[in-house]
């Protein structure tokens, strides 16, 4: 494996840094601005379900939750919301553009060692609004590991198909790193190439689907254990 790879992809939001703990955080603020309305569980699966169908047309990201937001509350009140509400729920998702995305404390050194110990191209592939995407990758002070960067509206085996066309590898000399299974490894290893996965402590529902063991997938507990294997 170590002579095949050329290219090591990182997943951002919950690989290279926290993000769901932040939306998790804003999903209690929410159901206590519409809590007139309906309990938090309700509250909670209301909003779920509103950016699930938003997907298609918002898709992913801090834009797309606020929206999803006040159209929730909107739906839950019969419209009947006040504005003072409305904005209150519109500054819960202004907050979180703000996110520190400070790198988990493993993260830095290893990339660190990668990059001056191993002969491979680094690459982040993140999904979500691109300036929001691009301004956590420049506070998190990570970028100079880099050498491309790839934001894209979802990633699905056709997405990472087209991203090695232009790195100009074939797939099995590639090999993608992050938390979720459904986004980072799943259609990786569909197209042939390695996954390494890395849980963390909380993953959005939409995210979670039933994983599968595979002869090019690793599973790490932490960020540092990628040594081990590259």
């Amino acid at each position: 494996m170590k002579d095949n790879i050329k290219v090591v992809a990182f997943d951002a939001d919950d690989t290279l840094w926290e993000n769901q703990a932040y939306f998790d955080e804003a999903q209690e603020k929410f159901n206590k601005a519409v809590s007139g309305y309906c309990d938090p569980e309700s509250a909670h699966n209301e909003l779920y379900h509103t950016e699930i169908r938003n997907l298609d047309t918002l898709g992913y990201g801090v834009m797309a939750f606020t929206m999803s937001m006040i159209e929730t509350a909107l739906r839950l009140s019969g419209d009947t919301i006040p504005a003072s509400r409305i904005h209150e729920i519109y500054n819960i998702g202004r907050e979180l553009l703000g996110n520190p995305a400070t790198p988990y404390p493993e993260v830095e050194d290893t990339l660190e060692t990668i990059a001056a110990t191993k002969p491979y191209k680094l690459i982040v592939i993140t999904k979500g609004n691109t300036t929001d995407q691009e301004n956590k990758l420049k506070r998190s002070g990570l970028t100079r590991f880099f050498s491309h960067i790839e934001i894209v509206p979802d990633k699905t085996e056709e997405a990472y198909c087209k991203i090695i066309d232009v790195l100009g590898i074939k797939a099995d000399e590639f090999l993608m790193a992050g938390n979720s299974f459904k986004s980072d490894i799943a259609p990786v290893l569909k197209i042939g190439g390695y996954g390494v996965h890395i849980p963390a402590s909380s993953t959005w529902q939409h995210e979670v689907i039933e994983e599968f063991d595979h002869p090019k997938l690793f599973r790490i507990n932490c960020f540092k254990e990628l040594l081990d294997i590259l």
